[in-house]
């Protein structure tokens, strides 16, 4: 199990993202615009540089929603890859079975 102190910091790093999501949008529509104009364009570099630094969806890390795990995370079923072999050997995951050959 993960730390609580890293698990809660990785929340806030998901809440930063969520609430400045439309101004990141919006600075980088006028970065990525090719009629922007220098001016326009430097003054959104620095209206983005001064956002938090947690505020960047880069800086989230995937982990595990039971464990906390920070590797091994698989995205299709939201777990670490130790977890998702306990829920599929025991059953839990719909349509998921071992394979032999």
């Amino acid at each position: 199990m993960a730390k609580t102190s890293t698990l809660e910091k990785n929340q806030l790093r998901k809440d930063l993202v969520a609430k400045f999501a439309a101004k990141r949008a919006e600075l980088k529509a006028i970065l990525a615009n090719p009629n922007t104009s220098d001016e326009e364009f430097f003054k959104a570099q620095r209206a983005l540089n001064k956002l938090p630094r947690n505020s960047s969806p880069i800086r989230v890390r995937n982990r595990c929603s039971l464990t906390g795990r920070p590797r091994g995370f698989i995205g299709r079923f939201g777990v670490s890859r130790l977890t998702f072999r306990e829920l599929a050997l025991s059953g839990k995951i719909p349509g998921v079975t071992k394979s032999s050959w």
